[in-house]
């Protein structure tokens, strides 16, 4: 991987955070141990080496927080525990916030990890799918639950739908392998790695880059949280910052921690490796080498409100919350 650029982001990975924290009076004495959680969106794997880094390096501790990693999964939702106030903050994504704010959720987008949503379409190199256009006439293989982002592509490309057959499925990469459908809506960083290992190539065609922006693996924290804790969120968003610029160094070595922090959770090294190389790339961008990890612009706010609005969700500008990546970022 070729060497990071010594940015303002780049200093942060070389300690400066530590300094900057410190001269901002934010920086707490090491014996000074605040207990807090912070809620993963899934079940343990490489998507949050970055959190694992921060965590087996004590880059926290030393900053005076103990930080628990909250496992999240199909019976976790992030939102519950930040509202509760049992996670400092949670890892979660727009659409998800947005649904909760609405329901009077009273908390806000923070930082935004994934610079690219993961969203994608996987299809083998003999009927392949590369563009939106090459969707009508295919079966589709995806959760009945995500048909608002299909339609939400569709619209967005003026792609008749009714063309396009869906086929609910499991979430693998078996019906593709079985021929039981042309091509599959799932994420970059999982089902094309399942492919792969399967000895296959495999085809995809990021949503992201046909006009489907959202921002995914999103940080959020309540406005109590906010106006009240500000000095335990930019603690906790410096050990996230040094730990996926370490994990963007090395994705082998982040790979290899996962798997040796959750020796049961029957993790894959070989898969792990592919899904942190396919990750890391959604996760940094020239803005965010710039700015700093986790920095958004106005206009992918813009443009994911634009995304949410063909999804049926009305959020306005005042979802996110710069300050706490201000603060840290300076």
């Amino acid at each position: 991987m070729p060497p990071i650029p010594m940015t303002r982001r780049g200093l942060i990975t070389a300690g400066a955070a530590g300094l900057a924290l410190g001269a901002a009076g934010l920086l707490r004495p090491a014996a000074a141990q605040v207990p807090v959680a912070l809620q993963l969106s899934w079940l343990h794997s490489v998507q949050f080496a970055g959190s694992y880094i921060a965590q087996k390096n004590g880059w926290w501790r030393d900053a005076g927080l103990e930080v628990a990693l909250l496992q999240g999964g199909p019976n976790a939702p992030v939102e519950p525990p930040v509202v509760a106030g049992t996670a400092l903050v949670g890892i979660s994504a727009a659409d998800y916030a947005a649904a909760a704010v609405a329901q009077g959720a009273p908390f806000r987008i923070i930082g935004v990890a994934m610079q690219k949503n993961p969203f994608a379409i996987a299809s083998l190199p003999d009927n392949p799918v590369r563009a939106p256009a090459d969707l009508p006439g295919k079966r589709i293989g995806m959760a009945v639950a995500n048909t608002p982002v299909l339609q939400a592509l569709c619209r967005l490309n003026g792609i008749d739908m009714g063309a396009i057959q869906i086929v609910p499925t499991q979430y693998s990469a078996q019906p593709l392998l079985a021929g039981q459908v042309d091509c599959l809506l799932c994420w970059e960083t999982d089902l094309p790695v399942a492919i792969e290992m399967q000895g296959l190539g495999a085809e995809t065609m990021l949503l992201a880059d046909h006009g489907y922006v959202l921002h995914s693996q999103t940080y959020i924290a309540t406005d109590d949280s906010i106006a009240n804790r500000r000095a335990d969120l930019v603690a906790l968003m410096a050990g996230e910052v040094r730990g996926w610029d370490a994990c963007r160094a090395d994705t082998d070595a982040a790979a290899e921690l996962t798997v040796g922090m959750f020796p049961d959770a029957g993790l894959d090294l070989k898969t792990q490796k592919l899904q942190a190389r396919r990750q890391v790339p959604l996760m940094f961008s020239d803005l965010t080498d710039t700015q700093g990890f986790g920095w958004w612009s106005d206009e992918s706010v813009e443009a994911t409100i634009r995304t949410l609005s063909l999804m049926g969700r009305t959020v306005t500008p005042d979802l996110w919350d710069r300050s706490i990546l201000e603060d840290l970022h300076g």
